[in-house]
């Protein structure tokens, strides 16, 4: 997909905000939509259906927090990127911003090479996305091949048990989203007996010690991603 056919919504109360950080979206290349609230966030989402969304949480009419999780009630709306733009980097927000269904959190102030690095990466997920249905998922030097139930490293083929393959199987689909532990309960195992939360840190762990250990990320309080 090209950048100028991506569309980015940005939403935020500050107007300098909206103008520096629009700015260098667009001049990235990127088609960028602005709104000032939540309210507005909404009936742009709905209007335009943009790939990502850059939220503030501290906005008039109607916060971010709320707003994200409107936007994720929306069909229509269930791949398109979220992530948060704001001040407010204390781990409440954080935990607040993730349970609202949010993908990523950007702490503000960043310099704008930061945010245009930032904002390729959670793009990079709609190829993700749009390929998680392929038999044979590739990340790097991580070639996971889902009919097969196995994975290659550098071209090295390593074993895994079947529930630790599903596990990194759902995490490589988006690589930087942060999977919630009930999600990763509910698509992994399921209806199956699970002893609880500790059962996805030593899988966690195992494939840590097979595939890498900064190939994971523990985001505290909330779940695992996988780190492309």
């Amino acid at each position: 997909m090209k950048k100028k056919d991506i569309k980015i919504l940005l939403v935020d109360d500050e107007p300098d905000i909206l103008e520096i950080v629009g700015y260098n979206l667009s001049a990235e290349g990127y088609e960028v939509i602005k709104g000032e609230n939540g309210l507005e966030a909404i009936d742009l989402a709905k209007k335009h259906k943009p790939h990502l969304i850059i939220l503030d949480v501290m906005m008039p009419k109607m916060d971010g927090i709320e707003a994200c999780e409107r936007i994720r009630e929306l069909p229509e709306l269930s791949e398109t990127i979220i992530t948060f733009l704001t001040a407010r980097g204390e781990d409440y927000s954080q935990v607040a911003g993730f349970d609202a269904g949010a993908d990523d959190y950007i702490a503000k102030p960043i310099k704008p090479k930061v945010l245009i690095s930032k904002v390729k990466a959670l793009l990079r997920r709609l190829k993700h996305s749009e390929n998680s249905g392929d038999a044979i998922l590739t990340i790097g030097d991580l070639v996971i091949f889902k009919e097969e139930y196995k994975i290659t490293i550098k071209g090295k083929e390593t074993a895994l048990p079947r529930k630790e393959f599903e596990l990194l199987s759902l995490l490589a689909t988006k690589p930087g989203k942060v999977f919630k532990r009930d999600e990763i309960l509910d698509k992994v195992w399921g209806n199956e007996v699970v002893v609880g939360g500790r059962t996805i840190d030593v899988h966690i762990r195992k494939l840590r010690e097979k595939i890498g250990d900064t190939s994971f990320k523990t985001v505290k309080g909330v779940g695992y991603k996988f780190v492309d």
